[in-house]
């Protein structure tokens, strides 16, 4: 029986020799602080989604920015202490929000970070809300007042003549017994851009995708047509007179009036009576 040493194939590292291999890859860059408290080995389960969560962090804080790879799938995989399996499964769903791009042959980067990119993980969580009204109310409730507060004090003379034009259009609509879905629609839209905030907007047009159908179950109500518009002539009057928690009150309102023709509770209690 040979007892010499044990002599290993030309181009294949011995099992003993692979982890000085990686300290020495990992050693090509030092990571920083930010970096090293967010790439530990995982003791939970759902450990893609854990991974996907921390980089996306990294990525959103600039410490991976555009324009550089990510590290390796292997390197990653050794800092996390995960297989590389579960380094890919987390880069496709970064990649499928947007936030990542593989280029073949030179790695994984991400991607420059837009308004929609930022956006997207909230728009497709709403996605699968489409049927939960009561939660989609409690949303507008908590997003539209401040949505209106703001808008009290960046609007400009040219957002509230767009606004006053979507409510001149409403009432013709309503004087001629046609539906308004589409104005009452737009209003909020339209109040939305006042804000000049991109963001808001995004979250905005989501919101009313979402609504179409609770929208028109709304609007079909007898009397809800008129109350309607009287909850928009509210808000843009406080906004005209850059009033933000009137702008703000009368939101609440308008989106209380909702909830009670859709017969689903007022969750959230409305802003106080301003001490006149």
């Amino acid at each position: 029986m040979y007892t010499g040493p044990v002599v290993e194939p030309v181009g294949r590292p011995s099992l003993t020799s692979a982890p000085r291999a990686v300290k020495r890859v990992a050693g090509r860059r030092r990571p920083s602080s930010r970096e090293s408290g967010l790439i530990q080995p995982f003791k939970k389960t759902r450990v893609p989604e854990e991974i996907a969560d921390r980089l996306r962090l990294l990525v959103l804080d600039g410490t991976y920015p555009p324009g550089r790879p990510l590290p390796s799938e292997r390197l990653l995989a050794a800092r996390f202490g995960v297989s590389r399996g579960s380094i890919r499964d987390a880069f496709r769903m970064l990649e499928t929000i947007g936030l990542l791009e593989t280029r073949h042959g030179l790695g994984t980067y991400p991607r420059e970070l837009t308004v929609d990119r930022l956006v997207a993980p909230l728009a497709s969580a709403l996605t699968y809300a489409r049927d939960l009204q009561d939660e989609l109310l409690d949303i507008r409730r908590m997003f539209e007042p401040a949505v209106a507060r703001v808008a009290a004090t960046r609007a400009t003379d040219e957002d509230l003549a767009d606004l006053r034009r979507v409510l001149d259009t409403q009432r013709r609509k309503l004087k001629h017994g046609r539906p308004a879905i589409v104005e009452d629609t737009a209003f909020h839209a339209v109040l939305a851009r006042a804000t000049h905030n991109r963001v808001v907007v995004r979250i905005m047009e989501t919101l009313n995708d979402l609504l179409v159908e609770s929208r028109t179950l709304a609007l079909k109500q007898k009397g809800r047509p008129e109350r309607s518009i009287e909850g928009h002539e509210a808000v843009v009057a406080a906004l005209g007179r850059r009033d933000a928690d009137e702008a703000a009150r009368a939101m609440h309102e308008h989106i209380d009036q909702i909830a009670q023709l859709l017969s689903l509770p007022a969750s959230f209690p409305s802003t106080p009576a301003r001490r006149r």
